[in-house]
């Protein structure tokens, strides 16, 4: 799977020269750099470069080149592996990052669309291909996702980002219910499938994803993916940022509208995919047997394939040094082991192990630090204040002082509401905020209790928020009273919160006389406050309205041109009508302009706002088109491709930083 592009990097690295000679604005270079992977941090001058890694499948070349980036260009010393299965490098100077991507893509590693209002990084179950229980491995249907999707001018400008996850079986490790769009593998009367929900996610508003395929057979998969994108790109909005995530349309339209709206993309979308290829997997029915659960199994596995057996690897809040990655590298290679994976609890696995070679591994593993997880260790924290400029609280740091006990609990920690720990999915799960108390600003921690994202489980249930200096005797309490409570999810379901909140009461009050104990978060010595940064950039920067029409062009082009080759003829001229409406709305918006509400009333303002060839040839194209037969449809279809070519010169010369080239017909 050949993700690479050298020409990209070779265009991001002259827009790095342009922005520091002051021949790119700020905001234009941040769009190009968050859809190149990279992220500015809490400190200037730095930022981090995020490595997709689908599926969280890795090699032990790419261990080493990612080990050779954090050498030659980060400040830092180890990078963190992220509960999405992407690979964080922190700390690289900006004027490094095309250095730092060009070793990247040697090894066949990208960062294209890592950050940004994209198709961010797609997760699958990390045993996928290996488990017992999988009807498929669903690691082909994610590779036939990705290729489909990476640098696809539909997805490069949306109106925020899209989290995707594929499950291989019912258990659903991949944790569909809070993804943007969640896929898993399913049986449903002796046929297989898969079930797609959508419209999940954490952060502000958690919100569990509704079902709007309970069964659709894989040659409809892909179909049904670029329909839910494409209803994101219709109906969400633009303008405001905190709610402009798929799941605010579940709210707007509610469950029952939001897969009606899902229905009419999905007609539009099977019709101009009708003829196109599929990933096809090896379907069976799978072993019953306990799920794996959200990450790493938590000891050696024996895998589906006889003889073969899953290692894996126990890190700290997700963090590797360069020589780590040096060594699991080079100790995989001796051993002739290639199939590694990043895992969603922030681990690492080995695949396809030998049994003969379990004890090598093992010793080789310890000699550089390193071993299986242990009861306990199973916590997962984002940066927080390390690095992010949302982060609250030193998520990091308190991590490392937590312990899920011998129930070996898991323990998620995020540094702000947004959640990227995925606190809301834990057994026990905290996110960083600040609370006013006494009149200052205390740290604290808002708690939860009882979360599972796998098939069966639910969101957890929200408890009190607690001071940062106490979240340690909070979760040491609830950890006490569980033992030998059996299973944690039930066991918190069935007390409910009414007896957390009497349990933990006296943590969450703060008399006037204790503040000074509460004030600092933790290993800071210096008065908690928290630092307006302006923002983090996970949706990148406000985007010209006028990039996105062409953006969404472009899709309705390629639905145009494989309606027209299929002989939908009258399907086909909507979409060009589409193209008509999309462009010329987005030149009237660019000289300050109203959108029109159809074709006609588009003119008539282009006629004002844009005389000339531009309006004229728009009208023409619009009478043509209202007029065509269906033999004379190639021929207006080369007009309109000629008119979008040159309406992108117009925009051009009214903007001379804005690109869109990768939104341009290839020929007239």
């Amino acid at each position: 799977m050949k993700l690479t592009n050298s020409e990209e990097i070779d265009r991001f690295s002259a827009a790095v020269d342009a922005y520091f000679n002051l021949q790119i604005d700020a905001d234009r270079f941040t769009a190009m750099r968050l859809q190149q992977g990279v992220y500015g941090q809490r400190q200037e001058g730095v930022n981090m470069i995020r490595v997709k890694v689908p599926g969280g499948s890795i090699s032990p070349v790419q261990l080493e080149s990612i080990a050779e980036v954090l050498d030659a260009y980060s400040q830092t010393e180890e990078v963190h592996i992220t509960t999405r299965q992407d690979i964080q490098i922190h700390s690289v100077p900006l004027q490094d990052s095309p250095a730092s991507l060009r070793i990247l893509e040697k090894a066949g590693l990208t960062t294209r669309e890592a950050c940004g209002n994209t198709i961010r990084n797609i997760t699958a179950c990390p045993m996928a291909g290996v488990c017992p229980k999988e009807h498929v491995d669903v690691t082909t249907h994610l590779e036939g996702a990705v290729l489909h999707f990476l640098r696809n001018p539909l997805n490069q400008q949306m109106p925020r980002k899209m989290k995707i996850s594929f499950s291989g079986c019912e258990a659903d490790c991949a944790q569909a219910m809070i993804h943007d769009v969640g896929i898993v593998a399913v049986e449903r009367e002796g046929k297989f499938g898969f079930r797609v929900v959508a419209g999940g996610g954490l952060g502000h508003k958690p919100h569990e994803a509704v079902v709007v395929e309970s069964f659709v057979e894989e040659k409809d998969l892909l179909i049904v993916m670029e329909a839910l994108v494409s209803l994101h790109n219709r109906y969400s909005d633009r303008t405001k940022r905190a709610k402009s995530r798929i799941k605010f349309l579940v709210d707007r339209f509610g469950a029952e509208g939001f897969v009606g709206k899902y229905r009419e993309e999905f007609e539009l979308t099977r019709s101009a995919l009708a003829e196109h290829p599929y990933p096809q997997g090896k379907w069976n029915r799978g072993a019953p047997g306990k799920p794996c659960g959200q990450g790493a199994p938590r000891g050696i596995f024996e895998q589906k394939q006889k003889g073969f057996y899953t290692f894996p690897v126990a890190l700290t809040t997700g963090n590797l040094e360069s020589d780590k990655l040096r060594g699991i590298a080079s100790l995989a290679r001796n051993l002739g082991l290639s199939d590694l994976r990043t895992t969603q609890d922030q681990n690492l696995m080995i695949l396809n192990v030998p049994e003969d070679s379990l004890v090598e591994l093992k010793t080789g593993l310890e000699a550089i630090g390193l071993s299986i997880p242990q009861a306990g260790d199973n916590v997962t924290a984002c940066p927080g204040t390390s690095t992010c400029r949302l982060g609250i609280t030193s998520s990091m740091t308190v991590a490392k002082w937590l312990d899920g006990g011998s129930a070996d609990l898991r323990i998620r920690v995020s540094g702000c509401h947004n959640g990227c720990a995925q606190p809301e999915t834990g057994d026990i799960g905290i996110y960083g905020e600040g609370r006013r108390l006494h009149g200052k600003l205390v740290p604290h921690y808002q708690l939860y209790l009882g979360g599972n994202g796998t098939g069966n489980g639910g969101l957890a249930l929200k408890g009190p928020s607690i001071p940062s200096a106490r979240i340690g005797e909070a979760i040491e309490r609830i950890r006490e009273d569980h033992a030998g409570e059996g299973e944690f999810f039930s066991w918190v379901r069935k007390k409910g919160m009414d007896y957390f909140n009497e349990m933990l009461k006296d943590l969450v009050e703060v008399k006037a006389e204790d503040l000074l104990a509460v004030l600092h978060d933790h290993g800071d010595s210096r008065e908690f406050r928290v630092l307006q940064l302006g923002g983090g950039e996970c949706a990148g920067a406000s985007q010209v309205r006028i990039g996105s029409s062409f953006f969404e062009a472009a899709h309705e082009r390629r639905y145009r041109d494989a309606l027209f080759m299929q002989r939908k003829y009258g399907e086909s001229a909507r979409c060009a009508e589409s193209i008509l409406e999309l462009i010329g709305n987005g030149l009237l918006q660019l000289h300050g302009g109203t959108e029109g509400s159809d074709l006609e009333e588009i003119h008539a303002g282009l006629g004002t706002l844009v005389p000339g060839s531009l309006s004229e040839v728009f009208g023409d194209l619009v009478r043509r088109l209202k007029q065509s037969e269906e033999e004379a449809l190639s021929s207006l279809y080369r007009a309109l491709d000629k008119w979008t070519l040159e309406a992108a010169d117009h925009c051009v010369a009214q903007d001379a930083q804005l690109d869109l080239s990768e939104s341009l017909p290839r020929a007239a």
